[in-house]
């Protein structure tokens, strides 16, 4: 109701006058804490002052002005820079001739609410004059504005004075929110964009081999924005962050929540992206409970803060590593603080604030003229005291000096008037036509110089500089002091492989130690193991499971193992590929031995009965059994058992066809005697019939063609099988992943089976003539013994034929030749020995009598 009745009064005065508004300026002017007129004037929002007094607000009187205390030395150098860069410029006669520049500087005292007043203040000035009319014409204040220090008081700043189109410089608010053009068009700072920094905070720990992180950021614009682009970029290089957690100086609850979960995690480095202030309350937390030995991982902001040092601070961010601003050097501001301070009395009121903080000197304790005579006697322990002994240590001095001469250059670009506008060439503009300090956003994106101690200072798409920053430690000297060495450095301007250099032999790492830290969140895996990951942790955190057989990985720290290649296998340790172990049946293994044993022994015993039936061929028993189709029989079975070790041995292209042809035609030549053999008995018996002459159609030289002929029809068959498709050598990987079974492959299967039926279709015809004769009377039958013998082989081969199929690798073979062996000593024993035993001990039943029944 009060409002609206203000508001109905308000409209109308506004009627009586007429439509002559009246433009005033509402309450207290607010002043600048140093100030210095020009032709032209900069801005600047300092916090000089880092603790804000508020008064009551009881609103029974008028609100006193806000007290600050607690003078913030780097803002007041900050201060001291700006104003010593202006006065070089307006000793230059090149830059801004006949052009003075002042300036305006505000003390924030860091706080949002008094930096709104003073952002106000600079944009509306302190005239206080009555005017007719508020067209908007008044000349403004200042034509740009440095500061502010942090970035989300930057962003006020940027938001208040962007649609006033007054450019803003900031020397250390480095958000990335800030590169958007679109919200921040006439923002510009002298110093990289968190994007580059936060990046790089990912390189250094991924550099160390740290996969296993914490991370900490103060809950602002300048925390969320850095720590966001962080997290990204670690994601994306195979960090891990085991938790995340912000805090703001005015919320004691989130921060004592981020130190409870420091205190139980198992990370041993933290990223901290933090402003000092939130730095040095976390320090002062971590101090209480102990929390030492973690690896801090810092940005700008804190890392080379000098309130950060304190007695106790060491054994929490002892080594502590982070980029800093480049320490440059600035010719002639030392001598210009110490020549300031002791002559002309620089900012007495400044002066006299920090005087109190320092020094043991109050106006609490004594009265004005007491002050004066008590501390002036302090006034030349300025030089060797905090005023002159920190300008070398100050890093963002340069960054102030860069912003200032940027508006001077940019200053310089528009009072030089231009050849397209119409004046003439080199004419110069007064200051009075740069009347808005929109002219000067314009100016300032085109500039490009560089300044007295080498940088090159311009402004790319988003208004910012290239990134260059120094990697400090923080390491103690034998003093005990605390010094922030330089280890490396980062450059954006430099190639992608040379940005990054780090000296790690001059590191010192958490709490002094001199060896680096590990942070992992499992162990590394050795080759021969490869990683698994953790169900529903992260990727950092796995078990290391052995590679399969057959697979290896020989890296630590492998995702997946390789599969060998085909004639490879795994070696023990699954870290290397070797050959893989070629497997055959050879002369030196069991096995083969006891087969060529068994081989040698047939043969022996062959030859020894070759030479009994030799010794006796005279006797009735060998006339009578045909002593000829005998010895070739015997002939054939020696070569049977010389057969039987072809397939021992490492398989050739000469073995493999060797064995499986003479396999195929000794057999089919010893059945062909059997066969010889039990026709002659046949046909004996029947010539004993009266009236026949059979004999003379199957005499001897019919028994030789006979089995000539049955051979050549195999010999026929195993030339046709070498000519069409031959068996070869061929390494078998099928019946074991780990070793290679080297064996003779068939070639042509057809040929194969084509060699085995013959041999079967002759003996079951030698089988079945044999039972048929087994009948026939006589002391001696041989049709029984061959009828034996051909039942012992058909046997053996008809049992042959599933196992040979079934049986892996060598087996296969062995299988072949023991039904070799098994059929060859089955014709040897069945058919010869019976007459073996009646030649060497029963003599006397080898006579013609005995064998015709006549005895």
């Amino acid at each position: 109701m009060l409002i609206f009745l203000h508001t109905y009064l308000l409209f109308h005065q506004l009627q009586a006058d007429g439509g002559n508004t009246v433009c005033r300026m509402m309450g207290d002017p607010k002043y600048p804490l140093l100030s210095k007129d020009g032709d032209i004037n900069i801005g600047a929002l300092f916090s000089i002052h880092s603790i804000e007094t508020l008064s009551s607000f009881e609103f029974t009187e008028r609100p006193q002005p806000l007290s600050c205390t607690s003078v913030n030395l780097r803002d007041f150098r900050m201060a001291q820079i700006m104003i010593f860069a202006i006065e070089e410029i307006n000793k230059l006669e090149t830059l801004l001739p006949n052009v003075s520049i002042g300036y305006r500087i505000y003390d924030t005292c860091g706080s949002r609410l008094t930096s709104m007043n003073s952002t106000m203040a600079l944009m509306s000035g302190l005239d206080l004059e009555v005017r007719d009319k508020c067209n908007g014409q008044a000349p403004i204040p200042v034509h740009a504005i440095i500061g502010e220090s942090e970035s989300s008081a930057t962003v006020i700043l940027s938001r208040t004075t962007g649609p006033f189109k007054i450019p803003v410089i900031s020397h250390s608010a480095t958000c990335e929110c800030l590169s958007n053009r679109k919200e921040y068009p006439s923002f510009f700072r002298t110093i990289a964009s968190d994007y580059h920094q936060s990046r790089a905070l990912a390189y250094i720990v991924k550099h160390f081999g740290w996969s296993w992180v914490g991370a900490v950021n103060t809950d602002n614009d300048y925390g969320n924005n850095g720590m966001a682009i962080f997290l990204n970029t670690a994601q994306e290089e195979g960090i891990c962050v085991e938790y995340s957690v912000k805090f703001y100086r005015t919320e004691p609850e989130k921060l004592q929540k981020a130190v409870d979960i420091i205190k139980q995690s198992t990370a041993k480095v933290i990223v901290a992206f933090l402003t000092s202030f939130e730095m040095s309350i976390l320090l002062e937390q971590l101090n209480i409970q102990n929390i030492t030995g973690l690896q801090m991982i810092g940005v700008e902001a804190w890392i080379t803060a000098e309130k950060l040092i304190t007695p106790n601070s060491f054994r929490v961010l002892g080594g502590s590593l982070g980029f800093a601003v480049r320490k440059i050097y600035i010719e002639g501001f030392s001598d210009y603080v110490v020549r300031k301070v002791n002559i002309d009395g620089f900012a007495d009121y400044v002066l006299k604030a920090f005087w109190d903080t320092a020094f043991p000197c109050s106006k609490r304790y004594m009265n004005g003229s007491q002050y004066e005579v008590h501390c002036s006697r302090y006034q030349h322990l300025l030089v060797y005291k905090n005023y002159n002994e920190d300008v070398p240590e100050q890093r963002y001095p340069s960054n102030i000096y860069k912003a200032v001469y940027a508006v001077a250059y940019a200053l310089h670009s528009l009072l030089k008037c231009k050849k397209q506008e119409g004046c003439e060439k080199n004419l110069t503009m007064p200051p009075e036509q740069v009347k808005q300090a929109r002219q000067v956003i314009g100016a300032l994106k085109e500039i490009n110089f560089t300044v007295k101690f080498g940088d090159r200072v311009w402004f790319d798409h988003t208004g910012s500089t290239i990134a260059q920053y120094e990697v400090v430690n923080w390491q103690q000297d034998k003093n005990g002091s605390i010094q922030f060495t330089a280890v490396g450095y980062y450059d954006a301007s430099l190639p992608p492989d040379q940005r990054f250099v780090l000296n790690t032999e001059n590191i010192i790492w958490a709490g002094g130690q001199l060896k680096k830290p590990r942070s992992v969140c499992s162990e590394s895996c050795p080759p021969g193991t490869r990683k698994a990951v953790q169900k529903g942790r992260p990727v950092c955190c796995y078990d290391c499971i052995p590679c399969a057989d057959g697979e290896i990985s020989n890296e630590t720290d492998s995702n997946n193992c390789m599969q060998c290649p085909g004639e490879y296998w795994s070696n023990a340790e699954k870290n290397k590929c070797v050959l893989k172990t070629v497997e055959f049946l050879s002369f030196t293994e069991v096995m083969g031995i006891v087969l060529v044993f068994f081989s040698l022994l047939g043969l022996g015993i062959t030859v020894l009965v070759t030479v009994l039936f030799y010794s006796k061929k005279n006797t009735p028993i060998v006339k009578a059994n045909n002593s000829e189709l005998s010895f070739l029989l015997l002939f054939s079975v020696t070569l049977c058992f010389l057969c039987s070790l072809t397939f021992i041995g490492r398989p050739t292209e000469w073995s493999c066809m060797l064995r499986h042809t003479a396999f195929g035609i000794t057999f089919v030549l010893c059945i062909s005697c059997v066969l010889g053999k039990t026709i002659v008995v046949l046909m004996a018996f029947k010539a004993t019939l009266p009236g026949s002459n059979v004999m003379k159609w199957f005499g001897p030289v019919q028994q030789r063609l006979s089995v000539l002929a049955f051979t050549l029809i195999q010999v026929l068959v195993c030339v046709l099988w070498l000519t069409i498709s031959p068996p070869f050598p061929y390494k078998n990987m099928k019946y074991y992943k780990e070793k290679i079974i080297l064996e003779c492959s068939l070639g042509s299967t057809v040929g194969f089976w084509a060699v085995l039926g013959y041999i079967g279709l002759l003996a079951l015809l030698c089988f079945i003539l044999a039972f048929l004769a087994r009948t026939l009377p006589d002391n001696f039958n041989e049709a029984k013994f061959i009828t034996f013998s051909m039942l012992i082989f058909c046997a053996v081969w008809i049992t042959f034929i599933p196992a040979y199929v079934s049986s892996p690798g060598k087996f296969t073979v062995a299988v072949e030749i023991f039904a070799i062996l098994a059929s060859s000593f089955g014709l040897l024993f069945c058919i010869f020995a019976p007459k073996c035993y009646i030649i060497l001990f029963k003599p006397e039943q080898n006579t013609k009598q005995h064998l015709m029944g006549k005895a």
